[in-house]
């Protein structure tokens, strides 16, 4: 009976230390600041999408993978993956680069809404995997806003 004790102690001092560290955890907050055309083609072309990291907590953290899908008002620009070593301070905030391929499709939404307004809603959702000193996590993030082409995000 001592055999099984032991290692369910253990088991449950790991588990109740790991939900302790999510609980007081907060994720991220993702932002759109900018996006930089790399090429056109004749099938859409590419771009970098890049955003800006927040991180709430007072600690610091390491991010290392970061998933994204794009969308200009509902139409969706693109998706991707990358590797994201970054370090962000407690409290402190940093600027990745996510590299996006768009059709012609997706860049029409764009094109109109730009022309009429000189802004455009967009929204970027995934999730980013985060080290810390509480664990390594992967966390959702979903932000919508409106970007102005005269000055990066907009209200």
């Amino acid at each position: 009976m001592r055999r099984f004790v032991a290692p369910s102690i253990v088991a449950a001092v790991l588990v109740g230390c790991a939900t302790l560290g999510r609980g007081a955890f907060q994720n991220p907050i993702v932002s759109l600041r900018d996006v930089h055309v790399n090429g056109v083609g004749l099938n859409g072309g590419s771009v970098d999408v890049v955003v800006g990291v927040y991180n709430p907590n007072h600690y610091d953290l390491n991010a290392t993978r970061m998933t994204y899908r794009v969308y200009v008002d509902t139409v969706a620009l693109g998706n991707g993956a990358t590797d994201v070593p970054a370090s962000i301070g407690g409290g402190d905030s940093t600027e990745v680069h996510l590299p996006l391929k768009f059709t012609w499709a997706g860049v029409g939404a764009l094109g109109r809404e730009l022309i009429g307004t000189g802004t455009v809603t967009y929204r970027i959702l995934g999730d980013m995997t985060v080290g810390s000193s509480l664990g390594t996590f992967t966390l959702p993030y979903d932000r919508t806003g409106r970007f102005s082409t005269l000055g990066g995000p907009g209200h």
